[in-house]
């Protein structure tokens, strides 16, 4: 899509992204729109993922994982994106909840759950939004009352991406109702677990492949082991983690426009109108290279914070401004996209529509936009 070189994957990051693509194109591509269907993917595709080595590859190798820095998480994200393969939740599962237990978690935990989730026969979910909270964390209702040596867990989380399907739900609850942020705190919880409830899958405008669910705890009895990491730490925790997440949003952000803009592209090259292709009028030669300069500008900024992010040196005001202004150009450009398409932009079988209904997200999850616009504020 561009003339600028990428510099950030060495040759053996290309052969893992080549692996990557035949997989995604052989086990994930012929089966998304049955699980688009079903509201989520199958456990077999979970299974084969982690068998390939492409699940955790950033954690340690002693537990399961390969060892290595983001960069091979990153490639799956851009390939997922690239295809339009919305479903399977692998980046939330590899990158967000993984690092958590990885970062945070006692030996025990880690041995436990990090080699089950690695091999996909695990699926980790993160349950923070809750029905009347949205994107104030410090707003949560769920409480993990202390009794003698245990916990009860009770309240509701709603929106919770894996939750259907998880194995391992880290719940973000009130240890101390009474201290605001400080009385927050991370607790693995389990399927299975007496007291916990899984609801409905969630029926989205997008994302129809991704498991969404509501999440219900009455009285879930757990052992204070069960804390991740330090009681009353949850609220700092999350925030460490936040910029990296809002990365991910951004990543996929840009992988994405790429792909829509590469497809519409191909499509004004085959779609004749009045005897000649769309491509031949200026209007959409004009508006592709609008589109093209833009999605460029996002490429080179996006790289730059995944630099900055291996280097440990990514803040959060600049993953907030990644995080928003990909989010919001990708909802355009699939606009503009969908627009030159016609009418055959508005059918579900052509993958623009696809990427419009799944696009609209990215600019509330991760923290809505307007938060990151308060993020950035900040440093003004």
């Amino acid at each position: 899509m561009t003339a600028i070189e990428r510099t950030l994957f060495a040759e053996e990051h290309q052969i893992f992204r080549a692996s990557l693509r035949r997989f995604v194109e052989q086990e994930i591509v012929p089966h998304h729109a049955q699980w688009e269907k079903d509201g989520q993917i199958s456990r077999e595709a979970w299974l084969k993922a982690g068998q390939a080595g492409f699940l955790c590859a950033s954690i340690p190798a002693e537990y399961g994982g390969a060892g290595a820095d983001k960069r091979p998480s990153i490639i799956l994200m851009e390939e997922l994106a690239r295809v339009g393969a919305s479903g399977p939740g692998f980046g939330l599962h590899s990158e967000i909840v993984a690092p958590y237990i990885l970062h945070y978690g006692s030996e025990e935990q880690k041995r436990t759950y990090l080699p089950r989730m690695a091999a996909g026969e695990m699926i980790g979910a993160i349950a923070m939004s809750e029905p009347g909270t949205g994107s104030d964390l410090q707003g949560v209702r769920t409480t993990a009352r202390k009794d003698g040596n245990h916990l009860v867990l009770n309240g509701a989380k709603t929106f919770i991406t894996n939750g259907y399907m998880s194995g391992l739900v880290i719940v973000v609850a009130k240890t101390d109702p009474t201290a605001g942020a400080k009385g927050i705190s991370l607790v693995l919880l389990e399927a299975g677990t007496p007291g916990f409830r899984k609801g409905r899958k969630l029926e989205k405008l997008g994302l129809k492949a991704q498991d969404t669910a509501e999440l219900f705890f009455d009285d879930v009895r757990l052992p204070m082991s069960s804390l991740l990491g330090e009681e009353g730490k949850g609220f700092v925790y999350l925030m460490q983690e936040l910029a990296w997440e809002r990365l991910q949003v951004a990543i996929s952000a840009a992988a994405n426009a790429e792909a829509a803009l590469a497809w519409t592209i191909d499509y004004a090259k085959q779609r004749n109108a009045f005897g000649k292709p769309i491509l031949a009028f200026q209007n959409t030669r004009f508006k592709l290279a609008e589109l093209k300069s833009e999605v460029t500008v996002a490429r080179v900024f996006v790289d730059r914070c995944i630099e900055l992010m291996l280097a440990g040196e990514l803040d959060a005001a600049t993953a907030s401004m990644a995080k928003y202004w990909t989010s919001d150009l990708q909802c355009r450009l699939i606009d503009e996209c969908l627009q030159l398409h016609g009418g055959y932009g508005y059918m579900w079988e052509f993958p623009i529509a696809r990427a419009y209904a799944d696009a609209r997200v990215q600019r509330i999850y991760a923290g809505t936009n307007e938060i990151m616009k308060e993020v950035i504020a900040r440093t003004l």
